[in-house]
């Protein structure tokens, strides 16, 4: 089963574990209304980041239903943090639902390619561990609609609060 608690790496990519500290050095890369431009919402300040964070380093929902993995993706040539990933998980397993992935990547590193290696990875290793794997994405968002497909993920006509649900193929059993 993912180990919340831990990273792993990818060709590029270190991701470790978000914790507090993160906010620190992810509020000057998060920034930035554009990257709110699909999701609604504004940039946090770096308080406000760091309460949000304390949250999801729980790795749970207060009412103990969800897992919540969060990681910091840092390109591992320059020990640079360039966004995150994560995942939504149901506290039972995977046969309580699906696993639900997002992404952010900072505007000054976007074009790499960092998103779409994240994502297969992270959609990898969880649909090893039997989970099905869904996105929500804005109809107008391309760069994420590529990143879902990178991840294997496609679109299947489900809208819900404006955003289409795109999903994978039905996960092996781990």
């Amino acid at each position: 089963m993912i180990d919340l608690d831990l990273g792993w790496r990818t060709e590029r990519l270190d991701l470790e574990p978000l914790t507090v500290a993160h906010a620190t050095e992810l509020t000057p890369l998060l920034d930035d209304p554009r990257l709110h431009e699909f999701t609604g919402g504004a940039p946090l300040s770096e308080a406000a980041l760091a309460d949000r964070y304390r949250r999801l380093e729980q790795r749970r929902s207060p009412g103990g239903d969800q897992g919540w993995g969060n990681w910091v993706m840092r390109v591992r040539a320059t020990g640079r943090a360039v966004g995150t990933v994560q995942a939504t998980l149901p506290a039972d397993g995977p046969a309580d639902g699906p696993a639900e992935v997002a992404w952010v990547v900072a505007r000054e590193a976007q074009g790499h390619g960092y998103a779409r290696e994240a994502a297969r990875s992270l959609v990898a290793r969880l649909r090893a561990d039997g989970w099905a794997v869904v996105a929500h994405i804005h109809p107008g968002h391309l760069a994420s609609q590529g990143v879902a497909r990178a991840a294997g993920l496609s679109p299947t006509g489900e809208v819900h609060d404006g955003e289409v649900r795109w999903a994978g193929p039905p996960a092996a059993a781990p």
